[in-house]
């Protein structure tokens, strides 16, 4: 049996949203994170968080930068008793990228290049697996890459019109609806 994972975008799903967050200063995780990773990693889910980084791309702050703040993260989570497995990011914008970073990538959500990434590193099953993300671009990555679950974190009115399996307020929400309790 192939594993499944909990692929998770970080801005506004792991963290409150606070553009180009890359210092442990600026960094609040969201309302019931802790929880909410625990209860699936509970149920056998690996953990894997997959995020666009364009801040590195437009020169906001660097990749040692990034890397500093996810070990930070990553140790939060594990004196929480959570293990995160892995963490893929896109540095690229095609855009409002600087020198090498301006281009198309595959790895930038909506392309979900991240994502097959993890699929083939850890063999996952993806009709198994789960992706929540704040954004549409996070929803369709995962469709694209045949995730079987994708849930949206939207307090707006544009919920009615995602394209998500489920759309929620919270990720403890997520949780609820996916578990049932």
């Amino acid at each position: 049996m192939r594993p499944k994972a909990l692929l998770l975008d970080r801005d506004g799903v792991i963290n409150l949203d606070k553009s180009y967050v890359y210092k442990v200063e600026d960094f609040e995780f969201s309302e019931g994170i802790f929880e909410s990773l625990l209860r699936f990693q509970q149920a056998g889910f690996l953990l894997i968080i997959v995020t666009n980084q364009a801040g590195i791309g437009r020169g906001y702050y660097t990749e040692i930068d990034f890397w500093a703040l996810t070990a930070w993260m990553v140790r939060q989570f594990k004196n929480h008793g959570i293990h995160i497995d892995k963490v893929y990011y896109c540095p690229y914008h095609p855009v409002h990228g600087i020198g090498a970073y301006k281009r198309e990538a595959s790895c930038r959500k909506p392309n979900p290049g991240m994502i097959l990434q993890a699929i083939e590193e850890f063999q996952l099953d993806p009709a198994s697996s789960v992706i929540i993300g704040d954004h549409e671009s996070d929803i369709e990555a995962g469709m694209r890459a045949g995730i079987g679950t994708t849930i949206l974190l939207s307090d707006s009115e544009a919920r009615a019109a995602s394209a998500a399996s489920f759309t929620v307020r919270h990720v403890s929400e997520a949780v609820e609806l996916y578990f049932g309790n």
